[in-house]
């Protein structure tokens, strides 16, 4: 059974940083695509960053350029988002996604696996 599970959200003040982590069980890690997406309220999910299995990345976000950065650890089957310089728009719920696949993508109907998410909210 394959489970996914994002945590490291918090409040934070505005310009501070944060890092979140998944952790994927149930599948072989390096063989899938990780993604971040984000809801915030009242908004539709969006992708944020993508780092398929071969280590390239996807930006969907021109907001988080330069601020976010993606990154995997096999070893440890965990997926990081290093979220710095946070501002009150990067409130939202972010969640982990993966598929088994070499691409990236920002459609949410091409992950398989999702986590529950995990909230980060930034105070101005």
């Amino acid at each position: 059974q394959v489970q996914v599970a994002e945590s490291g959200g918090g409040l934070v003040q505005a310009g501070g940083s944060l890092r979140l982590s998944c952790t994927a069980s149930g599948l072989t890690f390096g063989d899938y695509t990780m993604a971040w997406f984000r809801q915030a309220p009242g908004k539709e999910r969006e992708g944020v960053l993508c780092l398929n299995r071969g280590g390239g990345i996807a930006s969907y976000l021109d907001s988080v350029t330069g601020r976010f950065t993606i990154s995997r650890d096999n070893a440890k089957d965990t997926l990081y988002l290093q979220m710095n310089a946070l501002k009150s728009e990067d409130t939202a719920m972010y969640y982990c996604a993966a598929v088994q696949a070499r691409w990236c993508s920002s459609q949410i109907a091409d992950y398989s696996y999702w986590g529950q998410g995990t909230q980060v909210t930034v105070s101005p």
